[in-house]
């Protein structure tokens, strides 16, 4: 059986930083002479152009590095995801990455996973009351924060600044993570009285519809009285802006987002959408498959961070992000290479 991850304090660099390795042992001993690793990305969906980017980076790494990938896709349903992992151990991978529809229901496919001597790194969401060797992902707290900083700056003196909530899927523990940035950020402006919450719900399954229907409930209850709409990413932004579109009021309320999704910088460029959150995806993923390489291989992976999943303390790699707005746009995501300056100029 292949062993499991061991975690272990570095005490000797506490000092100037807090880390752990994972090492793995016996994997390298146990494929066969000359086989490639083999990699199993199981991932919530490939509806969104964002995760397309995801899976396209992550097997492209892999290969450079001389590995192959299985993906498999669940369509946003959790039993199907749990069918998929079964698929992907039962064709003897190495590693195991799992993007989860629902973090809370894939602490089963760890289980699964862990019993096959195969380590699991959680990629991009936490898995949640379970032991996954590995959570890689950017800081969803700081994108939350970046958020309602970036709105927050807006206050004008006079009145309160009044704000649309649409958070993230329930079931997702990375929409958890951006509430929390944000309301660290909120709350001070909260309690002086600078700005002010009239509407907030969950959109479930991030669905761009059910955005469109929390901003539809509060145009229905408030008209066009509020200033800001705080949208957990890119997908529930282009819902909240075509309710605006439909009112006339696109362009005149500000709007977040995350992703830096093709059609919010699109948005961005020409003003209907205020910012949204660049996280290299490339190199989340290009990680991601160079620490998966390591892991089957037995060479040890260093974690800086750890993240509570309420079991236990998950050993992190957290990678920065950048807000993009109008300004900056060509600086970041266009000279990265992530969108071309045409596509999202139209020029």
């Amino acid at each position: 059986m292949k062993a499991r991850i061991a975690l272990v304090v570095l005490s000797c660099v506490l000092s100037l930083a807090t880390g752990w390795v994972l090492s793995r042992g016996g994997t390298a001993e146990s494929k066969s002479p000359g086989r490639k690793v083999l990699i199993g990305f199981s991932m919530d969906t490939l509806k969104e152009e964002r995760w397309q980017h995801d899976r396209d980076y992550l097997v492209a790494k892999a290969r450079e590095l001389g590995a192959d990938v299985l993906v498999q896709a669940a369509n946003s349903d959790d039993t199907r995801q749990i069918a998929d992992v079964q698929a992907l151990l039962s064709r003897k991978v190495d590693v195991l990455i799992i993007a989860p529809h629902n973090g809370a229901a894939m602490a089963k496919a760890v289980d699964m996973a862990h019993e096959a001597g195969v380590p699991v790194i959680s990629y991009d969401r936490l898995i949640t009351g379970s032991d996954p060797d590995l959570y890689i992902s950017h800081d969803a707290v700081k994108v939350g924060a970046e958020q309602a900083r970036f709105i927050t700056a807006k206050v004008k003196p006079g009145r309160p600044m009044r704000i649309i909530r649409i958070f993230g899927a329930k079931t997702d523990n990375n929409a958890h993570l951006l509430k929390r940035g944000q309301d660290e950020v909120l709350a001070p402006c909260l309690e002086k009285g600078s700005v002010r919450i009239v509407h907030e719900d969950w959109a479930e399954n991030w669905k761009p519809e059910n955005a469109k229907k929390i901003v539809n409930a509060a145009i229905t209850r408030f008209g066009g009285g509020f200033d800001a709409v705080i949208a957990a990413n890119d997908g529930t932004a282009g819902g909240a802006i075509q309710a605006l579109t439909e009112e006339g009021l696109a362009g005149k309320v500000i709007v977040t987002g995350q992703d830096a999704e093709l059609s919010a910088c699109q948005r961005v460029a020409r003003g209907a959408q205020a910012m949204t959150i660049y996280k290299s995806i490339s190199a989340l993923a290009g990680r991601t498959a160079q620490t998966a390489v390591a892991m089957a291989t037995g060479r040890p992976v260093i974690a800086g961070a750890s993240v509570d999943n309420g079991k236990i303390q998950v050993p992190a790699v957290l990678l920065d992000v950048v807000t993009v707005t109008k300004d900056n746009i060509e600086e970041t995501v266009v000279k990265d290479g992530f969108h071309k300056r045409e596509e999202v100029f139209g020029r």
